[in-house]
C-alpha cells in the first residue's frame, strides 16, 4: 500500500489490528473478504472459505451476493439518468407504468422517484401478494417464483401509507420498483441498464445480476441454500460482485474526479455528477439520528459524515461505507456469520470509524 501524506502509514500490523473484530464475525465454515480505503492507501484482505468444505480459500475474485447493498446501485443509475435528462426526481410512478396498475394512493401528490430512492413512498417493505410463493422457502429463496408480472398484477392492490415523501419506511418494494421503472424510462432491462450506465465506465468486470464461477455458498443450520434470486426486483436486491470490484465502487464514490470513466457520448460527466448526488442528504429519518441521500444511509459522526448501506441474503451478509471528508471507506462482503447480520454491521461500522482515527 501507499503511504498518505496526511495520516502515518497504515503498518500490516496495524491493518490485522483493524480488522481483528470484523473477521472473528465469520462463522467457522464462512469467509470474508474486507477492502480498505485511507487516503491513498488501498488493502483487500481475505480470509476463510467459500464452500462449506473448505476447498475454496475466499480470493479478491470471489463473488458474494450483496443483497439489498444492490439499492446503491439502483439510486446511482436513477441519478446517471437524471443527469442525462432522460427522467427527472420528481417525475411521477404512473408515467412509466402501464395503466391500471398503479397502487392506490393520493394522486394530489403522486408516488415520485425520489420517494422510492428515499424510502418514503409510502409503500411496504414488500410486494402484495408475495407471502404464498415466499414463506414454503423464507429461509432459501423467497423471491425465486415471485416475477414481474406478478408485481405487476400486485400494485393496485398495493396500499400505500400516509401521504407520499413525508416519513421513511423503509421498503424493498419501492427500491425494486424504481428498477422497473428506469427500465421502463430507458426500454433496456435493468441488468442491461446497470451493465452499461454503471458497471462497465467503472470497470465493475465481475458485478452482475446472474450467477457466476465461484461464488460463495451458504448454509442454515447445515442445511445448503441455493444462489438467492428475485426476478421481480432485481433493483432491490439482485446483484453479484467480487472485494476487487466493490473496492473499486467504493474508490469512485471517494475520489469523484479521479476515478477513469471512458468518455463516450458525455457518459463520464453524467455518471461523475451522479457520483456526487448519490451521497447528499435528501430526507431526515426520525428517531435514528440520521438522513436518507439516494438509497445511501447518511449519518453524522464525531465530526465526519459517514455514507453507508448493508445488505443480506440467506447466504451473504454486505457493508459497504465510506467518509468523503475523512477520504475513508470500508468494504465487507461475507458468508455464514456467527454474530449474526446486526453484529457484523455494527462491527464493519466500528472499523470505519477506526480508520479515520
Amino acid at each position: 500500500m501507499g503511504a498518505d501524506t496526511a495520516q502515518p502509514p497504515l503498518t500490516e500490523p496495524d491493518l490485522d489490528r483493524l480488522l481483528r473484530p470484523l473477521f472473528a464475525t465469520a462463522a467457522p465454515q464462512g469467509g470474508l473478504a474486507v477492502a480498505v480505503i485511507r487516503g491513498g492507501e488501498r488493502a483487500v484482505a481475505c480470509r476463510g472459505y467459500a464452500d462449506r468444505a473448505g476447498e475454496r480459500p475466499v480470493r479478491a475474485d470471489t463473488r458474494f451476493e450483496l443483497g439489498s447493498v444492490t439499492k446503491t446501485f439502483t439510486g446511482l443509475l436513477l441519478a446517471d439518468m437524471v443527469a442525462r435528462g432522460e427522467v427527472r426526481y420528481d417525475d411521477p410512478i404512473d408515467r412509466y407504468l402501464p395503466a391500471g396498475t398503479v397502487p392506490g394512493y393520493p394522486h394530489e401528490r403522486p408516488i415520485t422517484l425520489l420517494h422510492l430512492a428515499t424510502h418514503t413512498s409510502g409503500l411496504p417493505r414488500l410486494p402484495v401478494g408475495l407471502a404464498p410463493a415466499a414463506v414454503p422457502r423464507w429461509f432459501t429463496s423467497p423471491y425465486a417464483t415471485f416475477s414481474a408480472a406478478h408485481l405487476l398484477r400486485a400494485l393496485p392492490r398495493t396500499p400505500v401509507r400516509g401521504t407520499p415523501g413525508t416519513r421513511v419506511r423503509y421498503s424493498s418494494l419501492g427500491a425494486g420498483l424504481l428498477g422497473l421503472v428506469l427500465e421502463r424510462a430507458a426500454g433496456q432491462r435493468y441488468h442491461e441498464l446497470l451493465d452499461g450506465r454503471v458497471c462497465e465506465p467503472l470497470g465493475l468486470i465481475d458485478t452482475s445480476c446472474g450467477t457466476g464461477r465461484d461464488e460463495a455458498t451458504g448454509y442454515r443450520r447445515g442445511r445448503w441454500i441455493p444462489s438467492f434470486k428475485t426476478p421481480a426486483l432485481p433493483g432491490a436486491a439482485a446483484l453479484r460482485s467480487t472485494i476487487d470490484d466493490m473496492l473499486r465502487y467504493l474508490q469512485a464514490h471517494l475520489a469523484v474526479d479521479a476515478v477513469p470513466i471512458p468518455e463516450r457520448t458525455g457518459a463520464a460527466a453524467s455518471l461523475r455528477t451522479a457520483l456526487r448526488e448519490v451521497s447528499l442528504p435528501r430526507v431526515a429519518r426520525r428517531g435514528f439520528g440520521q438522513r436518507i441521500c439516494l438509497s445511501w444511509n447518511h449519518r453524522p459522526d464525531d465530526g465526519g459524515e459517514v455514507v453507508f448501506h448493508t445488505g443480506s441474503t440467506g447466504r451473504c451478509t454486505a457493508f459497504v461505507g465510506f467518509d468523503r471528508a475523512a477520504q475513508t471507506g470500508l468494504v465487507a462482503l461475507a458468508g455464514p456469520l456467527a454474530t449474526g447480520r446486526r453484529g457484523f454491521a455494527q462491527t464493519a461500522y466500528g472499523t470505519l470509524r477506526s480508520l479515520a482515527a
